[in-house]
């Protein structure tokens, strides 16, 4: 971490105070919905065995300073983002020349393409895809440039189960409300103010790009005509329920577009694809199994992980809704598109891939600045350059600026710094297996003080903020991908739709809210 550059913060409080705070947050919360399921850790499974409590989500006592300049760069460039990422989806011949290289060190990876394969041979029905992105981001300076300014640098690019967009919009609603009945001290000079707390449209947007999906698929493809719904692919027990249901409820009560929750492991019970040329998905609900719907759009919070394909039918499902005719949001080459790899290409030094997906779609500047939110970004393999991060990440003194990151979604997986080079020993003399990992430039953002309130319990002290930007994008695929085509696809809609801010302690190395390590938390913008 870097020294500190922001203004003394937070404010002192006293213990009355602190109390006083404490109690507007857990009462706002529950009464707003920015709340999860508590882990058996803090209530046990005999005092809640219908698992129907509800604790006030982890966040953070004060909204944490943020760079205004950072804040608005990352905000800005998202639209470019979600062109990038559209475009990498539709390319199918690159994308298989990233998983030919992936296949024989990561099963996961081989798997969903082999997804793909099987729809390709059979052909696909829809060509229509939607992203619901999110893109984080840590604040960074270049340690060996003293007039160097603060920017951002991209942790990852999320094309799947891009969470936390309802509890985003609810927790700057929050910080806002405790500001406006001063439950904050005052500063000098004043940092907390209702200018330097912006507005969080996250669910408004988010919501509205589930619906121009669903509106963009047409009306009922079955005869006779099935009435139309969303359906949201879950885990079977979900902490984080209550950001998906803040979806869900704008999307009936702003949009009065039907929606429902189908855990992952029902999808086969509860969905059956038409027999006719159009394959529409219809689902079944099991409260009213005599009105069937017809599902217009997929959104997976689920299925990212290899931990949820644990028998053939976990595969047989994921392949089933993928030959559907609903929109999925994501597609298996969206899903594949977000793969630590794909970062890699586009972030290692000298790498072409991102001007020739962006060079006809976005401005050469606006190229650069996506470029600037690169850090060095290796492969761990035979190549020039994963000879290079070979070299760095079995040198113990070297190793400490940097992670070690597997393809896979979701925190936890990552190695930092010391521990890297006996990771690699322990994975033996099998490159095969090294090359399932990318080795990443560690980001050192500046030093920052806040509290912490996770399952009743306050702890203050040094954190690390992560903000992540999210984007709705949908696009039509093409006809073929192949390069050479002249059907390449086009962006059919694109927005910037939101924000989170995740915080952790600084003795945290992953920064997952649903994962137990961090919290949920929004900007209080300062200039630098």
């Amino acid at each position: 971490m870097a020294a500190s550059v922001y203004p003394e913060y937070p404010p002192q409080i006293t213990k009355d105070q602190q109390e006083f705070l404490l109690s507007k947050i857990k009462n706002w919360s529950i009464l707003n919905g920015l709340a999860v399921r508590p882990p058996p850790t803090f209530i046990p499974p005999e005092f809640n065995p219908s698992g129907s409590l509800a604790t006030t989500a982890p966040v953070t006592l004060f909204p944490s300073l943020f760079p205004r300049s950072c804040f608005d760069e990352a905000r800005v460039i998202q639209r470019a983002y979600n062109e990038l990422y559209a475009a990498i989806a539709r390319d199918r011949a690159w994308l298989k020349e990233i998983v030919e290289e992936l296949i024989e060190v990561d099963d996961f990876i081989a798997r969903l393409w082999n997804v793909h394969l099987e729809v390709e041979k059979e052909g696909y029905v829809q060509g229509l895809s939607l992203g619901i992105f999110r893109s984080d981001y840590m604040v960074h300076k270049d340690p060996d440039n003293p007039s160097a300014r603060w920017t951002i640098k991209q942790v990852e690019f999320n094309t799947i189960a891009s969470s936390f967009g309802g509890l985003s919009t609810k927790v700057s609603g929050l910080h806002s409300y405790l500001h406006s009945i001063a439950a904050y001290p005052p500063t000098s000079p004043p940092l907390i103010k209702p200018s330097s707390l912006p507005p969080n449209p996250s669910i408004d947007n988010l919501t509205l790009g589930l619906r121009t999906a669903h509106v963009a698929y047409g009306p009922s493809k079955s005869n006779p005509p099935h009435l139309l719904c969303i359906l949201f692919i879950v885990q079977d027990t979900e902490a984080n329920i209550f950001d998906q249901l803040s979806l869900s409820a704008s999307l009936e009560s702003t949009h009065q577009i039907p929606s429902f929750y189908l855990p992952f492991t029902d999808i086969l019970n509860h969905t059956d694809v038409s027999q006719t040329s159009h394959r529409a998905l219809i689902y079944t609900p099991p409260h009213s199994p005599s009105t069937p719907y017809e599902v217009t759009l997929l959104y997976f919070r689920a299925g990212y992980s290899p931990a949820e394909y644990t028998s053939p039918t976990a595969w047989q499902a994921r392949l089933h809704l993928e030959r559907s005719a609903a929109i999925k949001c994501p597609s298996i080459l969206t899903h594949l598109a977000g793969s630590k790899k794909i970062q890699q290409e586009l972030a290692t030094p000298d790498s072409p891939h991102l001007a020739r997906f962006l060079s006809t779609r976005v401005p050469a500047e606006m190229i650069e600045r996506i470029r600037r939110t690169f850090v060095p970004i290796y492969p761990v393999d035979d190549s020039e350059a994963g000879k290079t991060a070979v070299a760095l990440a079995t040198d113990a003194e070297k190793a400490v600026d940097y992670v070690l990151k597997p393809q896979r979604e979701g925190g936890g997986n990552n190695i930092y710094g010391a521990r890297i080079p006996d990771f690699l020993r322990e994975l033996g003399d099998d490159k095969r297996k090294w090359r399932g990992h990318i080795l990443m430039e560690l980001i050192k953002p500046p030093a920052l003080c806040n509290s912490i309130l996770r399952n009743g319990e306050v702890r203050s002290g040094e954190v690390i903020g992560e903000l992540g930007v999210f984007g709705v994008c949908l696009w039509r695929n093409g006809g073929g991908n192949e390069r050479g085509l002249e059907d390449e696809g086009e962006v059919v809609e694109n927005w910037e739709a939101g924000f989170l801010l995740r915080t952790k302690g600084r003795e945290s190395e992953e920064g997952g809210v649903a994962a137990g390590f961090g919290a949920v938390d929004s900007p209080c913008l300062v200039d630098l």
